[in-house]
């Protein structure tokens, strides 16, 4: 997965050439291979406690997925055709809004300093 995303490409064109990457410490991705994948492709990590919601932008982008899929109340009557709703959009996901995530990282970090480690409004 993580050789087919966009993630080589993508991360410095929308934070520069010192990008950090960012994923939660869950099983998944501490497996050997993940591991390996990040130190042979010189992907610095961003080193956080896992399942942390609140540094983890990508929850957000599950939601306006979710709201996209479901919009005015949508229901699916087969696994293929909500499985081609999913890849639809996330293959629009706007620009602007990978943007906007990455911009706010330097605030979540500073309100999660800030609550040592407590819940914030993101």
């Amino acid at each position: 997965m993580l050789q087919r995303a966009s993630l080589m490409t993508e991360g410095p064109r929308l934070c520069g050439n010192s990008w950090v990457f960012q994923q939660d410490n869950a099983a998944v991705h501490n497996a050997r291979l993940t591991k390996d994948f990040f130190r042979e492709n010189n992907i610095t990590l961003l080193d956080h406690p896992a399942c942390s919601p609140d540094l983890n932008p990508i929850e957000n982008i599950w939601g306006w997925m979710a709201r996209e899929v479901y919009k005015n109340g949508h229901q699916f009557q087969t696994v293929d055709a909500l499985r081609e709703a999913i890849f639809t959009t996330w293959s629009n996901v706007p620009t602007s809004l990978l943007e906007t995530l990455a911009s706010s990282m330097p605030k979540r970090i500073f309100e999660v300093i800030n609550k040592n480690g407590g819940a914030t409004h993101y």
